[in-house]
Parts: structure tokens; sequence; C-alpha cells
């Protein structure tokens, strides 16, 4: 089985403490987009899990996301593994704050749970997805969704309107666990109007949505471009120009893709890694 796992941005992103399992407890808009890894999973007779990736320097072992998830399937369902490969054609970066690990990861559980004819709802995998990684659930229901306490816990919105996402992904990569100790350490954040922001996401009030868009990240993780990235955005156009996750990409929203095309090409003189992309109503699809 081969399916299309989308990438997700962050309209919204506040931590609100932590919670008692150590973990912190979230208050999230995310967003899935055409950006995404191809990722194919076939049964073997080896009574292994083995993976092979497109890119170099993504770890094949029990460390990859995907790996983990057809671990948690099989335990979660009690299915015998006689053995599966899974190959994964890479074009989200990694440690961008775009979820790529966690979109393999979700269409891993997608996949076995059609090979194998499972029959699991769609909470059932995101209860096997929440066992591998918090972005996990949010990549298997995809769209346009508040997602709260670990990422989780998502409620649905309003599907945003026809624009274009672009994404620059600058050289550094930021580890997650460091970018959370930051924001714990920090003296001080200013939080963003979640209760404004939800209420014009209920009422499809998209304009009034990209105002309040937030990350608190931005206020304790240092992305040495993100200035000039957001300089040449708004320049461009951007409706709303602002990093996602823990960064360090950065993206800008733009009504017309003649607008999104001509940001790209200026920033493609000093970041590599720009992709344009398009809202995705799924987290996944099905290719074969």
């Amino acid at each position: 089985m081969k399916i299309k796992a989308y990438a997700k941005i962050n309209l919204m992103l506040d931590i609100l403490g932590r919670l008692p399992n150590g973990y912190h407890n979230l208050w999230m808009i995310m967003q899935s987009v055409s950006l995404y890894d191809t990722v194919e999973v076939e049964k073997t007779d080896s009574g292994k899990i083995t993976l092979s990736c497109s890119e170099e320097g993504i770890p094949l072992d029990e460390k990859n996301i995907a790996h983990k998830a057809a671990r948690a399937f099989f335990e979660y369902t009690g299915t015998e593994n006689c053995g599966i490969h899974i190959h994964i054609e890479k074009n989200i970066p990694s440690q961008a704050g775009l979820a790529g690990g966690s979109a393999d990861g979700a269409a891993v559980i997608k996949a076995l749970n059609m090979i194998f004819s499972a029959n699991l709802s769609d909470r059932q995998m995101c209860r096997i997805g929440k066992k591998v990684g918090a972005d996990v659930p949010f990549c298997i229901m995809g769209g346009t969704c508040l997602a709260q306490n670990i990422g989780d816990v998502l409620s649905p919105l309003e599907d945003i309107p026809e624009c274009f996402f672009v994404l620059a992904k600058p050289k550094m990569g930021v580890s997650t666990k460091e970018a959370f100790e930051s924001v714990d350490n920090a003296n001080y954040i200013k939080r963003p109007d979640r209760e404004k922001m939800l209420l014009a996401a209920a009422n499809g009030d998209f304009d009034e949505m990209f105002k309040l868009s937030a990350n608190v990240f931005e206020q304790v993780i240092e992305v040495p471009e993100r200035v000039e990235i957001k300089k040449v955005m708004r320049q461009s156009g951007a409706k709303l120009s602002l990093m996602s996750g823990s960064g360090p990409t950065v993206y800008g929203v733009f009504e017309n893709k003649n607008d999104a095309e001509n940001c790209a090409e200026k920033l493609n003189e000093f970041i590599k890694d720009v992709f344009i992309a398009t809202p995705a109503k799924q987290g996944l699809e099905i290719i074969e």
C-alpha cells in the first residue's frame, strides 16, 4: 500500500504548562498542507519490521517513528507480524516543525490497518498514534483542527479557503526537547488570544485568524534567517508569516499563486529548502 503523508503547519501554538505525566499541555490550531512524503508498506516473510528511505541520515531502526508506529500497531491489535517493509520517499524536511516523521508514522498505521484488515476506526488509530508521537493523531485526521492536551485531543474546524503557503526551511534543525526546555526556562511568555482565535476559526473568519495567529516558540527559539524570511514574505504580499511548530521553518500565506511564486524565488536566493503548498483537507491519502 502506498500513501501520501501530508505535512502540517501551526496557525496558532500556545503552551499552557506541564501535565502530571511530564508532557506539555498544548493549545494549537493545526493545518495540513499539500507537501507530502510517500510511504509504501508491503508484507514480507522476514518476520521483522524493515525500513528504507530516500534520504540519507534518517534512522532505519526502532528510533524511526514509522518503525515505532508499526510496532505499536501490532501490539495494539495483537496481529502477528509475518514481516513488513516500509519505504519512505522524503519530501518533508526533517527537524523542520512540519511533522514529517509523525506523518510517516500515521501513514504506516493507516496502511497496516488496511493490509491486515484490522478494521480500526480513526479514533482507534489515533490511540495507537498517541503512543508513538504527539503529532501522529493529527496527521491521521488532518485538515484544520484545534489540538489540545499533548496534541491528541482534536476538534475539527472549518476548512480554510484556497490559498498558497510558502514554506522556507533554514539549514539549522531544532530539537523539540530543547525548544520546550527554552519555554520552561523563559522568564516571561506573551500569550496569544486563544479565545478570539477559536471564535474566528469557528465562524470561518479567516482574515481575523491570520491577524491573531501566533507561535510562542518564536519568543525563545533563535532562527538567524527568520527576520529576513519574514521581511521577504511581507514585501511579497503575505497575509501572515509565522514559524511552524518548534521551527525553524517559517511559512507565509498568500492569496494568489503569482505572489507565492515571486516570494519563493526571492527566498531561494538565500534559503535552499523552499516549497509552495496549498491547504490539504486530510492528513493521509491512499495512492494505491
